[in-house]
């Protein structure tokens, strides 16, 4: 298949790789990062998009996600599909498919789960958001880049699960953390409260995959110094988007609007910002009740 790819970043990239690595014509465009081995590089996105049945994209954020569509959608082909695989706000993403779709271009709203390490692996986890006949159509190339893809619903679908999901990782987290810490001062071993809390009520997958403890549970980057596997501003900005979507539709999520608020003090005003977003738990074990 011929594949554009535009934004080969952190996550990009790898992604790309895996295409290739697959026997994929991948064309590729971006203005800072290298091409990948066995990516060729095109001068421009609407270059990268012009000839490709499914142009996919992995970008910072929604303003850009939107430019760039308004260059490579009056490129590409009629019946070629868009695929964004960005988290971006979920207007922006039915914006682009509005847009997609007036000029005869099918359009994906694609975001991940599973981080760099996760993209490398080709494990990652696709939330998918647009017409059953565009999903149908990237499938294999989902199978490639990962190991799961749930088509959710129409456009800005996927967009919506992402933002719910990482609302629900950001909470967790942060409970976790504040557990940990609690435990350090109520003298309780940390490895014991790891054996009882990953089998009993209070599980979850920021306690079972991913400890924020030191030397507790499976490795994590915790064991790393908290260097990012996930980093806090990423989580910040995913909790952001989680409010912005709250207040566009009047949900009330306090908890969200909580942990927002905290990463948010954590990233800006108390040196989180370049680590991962588990280093809540070195925060919280300095910190009083008050």
């Amino acid at each position: 298949m011929k594949i554009g790819f535009i934004g080969l970043g952190n996550m990009g990239a790898p992604m790309a790789r895996n295409l290739v690595a697959a026997g994929h014509d991948v064309t590729g465009y971006d203005p800072h990062a290298p091409m990948p081995d066995g990516v060729i590089g095109a001068i421009s996105a609407a270059g990268a998009a012009r000839e490709a049945e499914v142009v996919i994209t992995m970008l910072p954020n929604g303003e850009i996600l939107r430019a760039v569509a308004a260059e490579v959608i009056p490129a590409m082909r009629k019946g070629a599909v868009l695929c964004d695989c960005s988290t971006v706000d979920v207007e922006s993403a039915r914006a682009v498919a509005g847009q997609a779709a007036a000029a005869g271009i099918l359009a994906l709203d694609a975001p991940v789960s599973g981080g760099v390490g996760g993209a490398a692996a080709g494990t990652l986890t696709f939330m998918v958001g647009g017409s059953a006949e565009a999903f149908e159509k990237v499938r294999p190339l989902f199978d490639i880049m990962g190991q799961k893809a749930v088509h959710c619903g129409p456009a800005g679908s996927g967009q919506a699960a992402k933002i719910c999901n990482n609302m629900i990782l950001g909470v967790t987290m942060i409970a976790t953390c504040e557990a940990f810490a609690l435990a350090d001062k109520l003298g309780l071993d940390r490895q014991k409260m790891f054996d009882v809390v990953s089998t009993s009520s209070g599980q979850s997958w920021s306690m079972n995959a991913y400890c924020p403890a030191p030397g507790v549970g499976p490795k994590s980057p915790a064991d790393n110094g908290y260097r990012p596997g996930f980093a806090a501003e990423l989580m910040l900005k995913d909790l952001r988007l989680s409010q912005q979507a709250a207040e566009s539709v009047d949900a009330d999520t306090p908890m969200g609007q909580l942990a927002t608020l905290l990463y948010q003090t954590f990233v800006e005003s108390e040196g989180g910002r370049g680590m991962d977003f588990s280093a809540m738990l070195p925060r919280f074990e300095k910190r009083h009740r008050g």
